[in-house]
């Protein structure tokens, strides 16, 4: 598996999927669909739409990646993961199959969504891309809108090393005559998104330009601004293809994205006094984001407990912590984890001072007993870390 395992696992190749879907009977041209890809926020942008097309009264398919505690998070329909029973089916049903053709992990799971969404007859799906967008297993789909949240350096050694190369790939996500929302972009990238929606004769939205109230939501991080504009503009659009959304409805869908879809991990407070906060950002884009909302924080001192993949370019991220916070280094449960003691040296030379723990619960446990009133605790740097704790 690509998740706990990395870059063995990746497949840059449709061939298999289309094979499973149209082994399956192609149940992804049975449902309508949102396509959602981008570096960062794709996922904060998935469920913020499906609680809105569900306080709408639509029967709203998610397919999200990766999953924080149950494989079952990636697949639900109207907030609800998809039952034990349907995934054990699923695979007991097409094991031959999948090992004849040596399908992926991926590749299998974006089949059983499909297929699951086409069967309980979804009125929509909300789809988001794994990694990159032109030869992920997803994008076998023609959905209503494709939206491409952002671009940042981040699996640079799948997608490209530099931002056009990157936007190349994410824009393998426009399809012809489907509008494409752009939620943020720079004068790297916009030129790529314009060159290729032309050629598709697709609309091109930029959500970054447009004026207006944004509108709040019980996501609180700051970066979700950046996701409230995109999926207010996706809205916007959905319903010049008459679906049938009214204000009320994206106003207590963006309030109640938690409780609708079961969201973990994006600016979760874990407790209020003192105040415990993770946070899945882990790559340059996103943790400048959270580094920033937490310098905002009123604290007598910062407790970060920190892990990280071994793929991470550390230099890059690790100048992005504060100096002056305590840190709890640790390494999570997983095979791609990098090696705590590597970690630390590694801050050691960004001036980033702390202890080394043997499991994320040790370095939680002992961030909490240093911990007074008035202090924060963060954890981060991985999905995997915030999986630990949440």
């Amino acid at each position: 598996m690509y998740q706990r395992v990395g870059k063995s696992a990746y497949k840059a190749d449709l061939s298999n999927t289309l094979l499973l879907a149209n082994y399956l009977g192609n149940p992804e041209n049975k449902f309508k669909s949102i396509h959602v890809a981008g570096t960062n926020g794709k996922g904060s942008t998935s469920h913020m739409l499906a609680s809105i097309l569900q306080e709408a009264g639509y029967k709203v398919g998610l397919y999200t990646s990766p999953h924080l505690k149950d494989f079952r998070e990636r697949i639900k329909i109207n907030g609800q993961p998809i039952a034990k029973r349907n995934v054990s089916s699923f695979v007991e049903k097409h094991k031959s199959f999948f090992k004849e053709n040596q399908l992926s992990f991926f590749e299998m799971t974006v089949g059983l969504a499909f297929d699951y969404f086409s069967k309980e007859e979804v009125d929509i799906a909300v789809i988001e891309v794994g990694l990159g967008g032109r030869l992920d297993s997803t994008n076998i789909i023609i959905p209503e809108i494709s939206i491409i949240t952002n671009i940042g350096l981040d699996h640079t050694q799948f997608l490209g090393t530099t931002l056009p190369e990157i936007a190349k790939e994410k824009a393998g996500v426009i399809k012809e005559n489907v509008p494409i929302v752009i939620g943020e972009y720079n004068t790297n990238t916009i030129a790529v998104f314009e060159q290729i929606a032309k050629e598709k004769n697709a609309d091109l939205y930029k959500a970054f330009e447009t004026k207006g109230a944004l509108m709040s939501s019980d996501l609180k991080g700051d970066y979700q601004k950046n996701n409230i504009r995109t999926v207010q503009m996706a809205v916007k659009i959905l319903k010049d293809k008459n679906f049938h959304i009214g204000i009320q409805h994206l106003a207590k869908g963006l309030q109640n994205v938690v409780k609708n879809t079961g969201l973990l991990g994006r600016w979760q407070i874990l407790q209020k006094e003192p105040l415990i906060v993770c946070d899945t950002a882990h790559n340059k884009d996103g943790l400048q984001f959270t580094m920033r909302q937490l310098e905002k924080l009123n604290y007598r001192v910062i407790h970060i407990v920190l892990g990280f993949v071994s793929d991470k370019d550390l230099d890059e991220v690790l100048s992005l912590f504060p100096k002056h916070a305590r840190y709890y280094f640790c390494q999570p449960a997983v095979e791609r984890a990098m090696d705590v003691t590597i970690l630390k040296n590694k801050a050691t030379k960004h001036d980033l001072k702390g202890s080394v723990y043997p499991s994320v619960n040790d370095a939680l446990n002992a961030a909490k007993k240093e911990q007074v009133n008035h202090d924060v605790v963060y954890v981060g740097g991985s999905t995997f870390v915030v999986a630990e704790v949440v």
